[in-house]
């Protein structure tokens, strides 16, 4: 573990702050940048073998009282992005099951993202429909119908139309912001947040079969930018348990959905700093080992690994979209600082969007991007 002692919390100045004042001199990065982006990721699986390989993937057609022997030998992948595995975890959904039907705006034309594409030709105009533009409408025809027996898949086209649903204000903002954290106190809901497309699909089916409500939050900026191989057959992920994409001593850097893309930027950037930065980060911080976990449920949340980590690492940074404020980093800080308070070296901190009305044209100044994540990590290791 890091000790204090190899640290100097006056070694280094906030990114954020150097960056602006010298933002004119600072070299243009090279065409292909300095940082891995979600498209050259080392995240995303895109081997077959590492596809099949993927951590707590289950296949309903294996015999779960015997070994896993088809998983790789007899197995098939198609390269996917986030939007085709959706659209097949649909599909899979509604043939296995005769009584599921996908309802919502624009869905009958295959949705304003594409992701339901070809399906009301597949299995028919009768189980996949348009609603009117009403929220409050769909969600309610949800319940009901769910209520009948059925399997209900119901499409909210963007993530804050939603809002209607319970609250019959207007939404002059919507589009761009992240409203997980109003359902957080919604006692038997779930709620998922997928960060690729394999992800996405075994997700999305467990999150159909759920006898509980759950809510299937889907990263538009990832529908089209992650591709990775995708097992064609019928998978489930579970719900409710973290994935530990990296190992580490010093720190735990948690997250889900879409930062995990900037934390592992982040993570490249500290260990092998580009020449703009380089003299900002403290050669002593280079070596880190740092633990990155994506949570993927934010509810339920998968405590154990969350607190296992923080006490051996010590130390915890938290990143997400939406605003700092009730926001569900608080819950889970509030959670660790109970369960590890004697093993923190330092506070918990959390990095996210700012507490200010949402607008699109806006977002990339309100969303917690590499560099404050970086930022984050470095007060917290030599706090």
């Amino acid at each position: 573990m890091l000790t204090t002692t190899k640290f100097s919390a006056r070694s280094f100045k906030p990114l954020f702050f150097l960056r602006r004042l010298s933002s004119t001199a600072a070299e243009p990065p090279p065409a292909g940048g300095h940082l891995p982006s979600v498209a050259t990721s080392q995240l995303l699986r895109s081997t077959r073998d590492s596809a099949l390989r993927t951590p707590g993937l289950v296949f309903p057609d294996e015999d779960p009282s015997g070994p896993s022997t088809a998983i790789v030998g007899g197995r098939e992948t198609r390269k996917m992005n986030t939007y085709q595995a959706v659209r097949d975890a649909m599909s899979i959904a509604l043939s296995k099951d005769d009584s599921a039907v996908v309802f919502g705006e624009d869905v009958a034309f295959g949705g304003v993202f594409r992701c339901t594409m070809g399906l009301a030709e597949e299995f028919g105009k009768e189980r996949i429909f348009n609603t009117p533009l009403t929220e409050q409408g769909i969600a309610g025809f949800g319940i009901g119908l769910a209520m009948m027996g059925h399997t209900a898949i119901a499409e909210i086209q963007f993530a804050d139309y939603i809002f209607p649903a319970f609250d019959q204000g207007h939404g002059g903002l919507y589009h761009s912001q992240s409203p997980e954290g109003f359902f957080m106190g919604a006692s038997g809901l779930k709620i998922v947040i997928p960060r690729s497309p394999i992800q996405a699909k075994g997700l999305l089916l467990n999150s159909i079969r759920d006898p509980n409500p759950v809510i299937f939050m889907e990263p538009k900026i990832l529908y089209r930018s992650a591709v990775e191989q995708v097992p064609v057959d019928d998978f489930e992920l579970p719900l409710g348990k973290a994935e530990v994409l990296t190992t580490g001593s010093d720190m735990t850097l948690l997250t889900w959905g879409t930062p995990v893309y900037h934390c592992e930027a982040a993570l490249h950037m500290l260990a092998s700093p580009p020449p703009s930065l380089e003299p900002l980060i403290p050669a002593s911080l280079r070596s880190a080992k740092i633990e990155l976990i994506d949570l993927r449920s934010v509810l339920p949340w998968d405590v154990e690994t969350v607190t296992e980590s923080v006490k051996r690492t010590g130390r915890l940074v938290i990143v997400h979209e939406a605003g700092l404020t009730a926001g569900v980093g608080a819950e889970i800080s509030a959670e660790v600082q109970k369960r590890c308070f004697l093993k923190l070296n330092a506070p918990v901190r959390r990095v996210t969007g700012w507490d200010v009305p949402a607008a699109l044209q806006f977002e990339k100044f309100l969303i917690p991007d590499s560099i404050r994540v970086l930022d984050a990590i470095m007060e917290t290791l030599t706090y």
